[in-house]
């Protein structure tokens, strides 16, 4: 079975994340989904906002992934 990824990019390469997306929720839906949580943790100014991210995607159903970030292309 093939799973579907999701990218979540960064400025800072160190903290850009791959995971894969629970097999119930559709790209659209789960692209939302993460978009919503992501500005709903920001906003409440911990430092340790993006942690609080991953662990609260890993806790529904997300899994991150390790990679390997491979030389640009341009």
């Amino acid at each position: 079975m093939t799973k579907r990824l999701m990218v979540l990019p960064s400025k800072d390469v160190g903290r850009i994340r791959l995971l894969t997306v629970p097999e119930d929720m559709s790209p659209h839906e789960a692209y939302r989904y993460v978009t919503g949580l992501i500005s709903e943790v920001e906003g409440t100014g911990r430092d340790r906002w993006v942690e609080d991210v991953l662990d609260l995607l890993e806790d529904n159903g997300f899994e991150s992934l390790d990679f390997a970030l491979g030389p640009p292309l341009d």
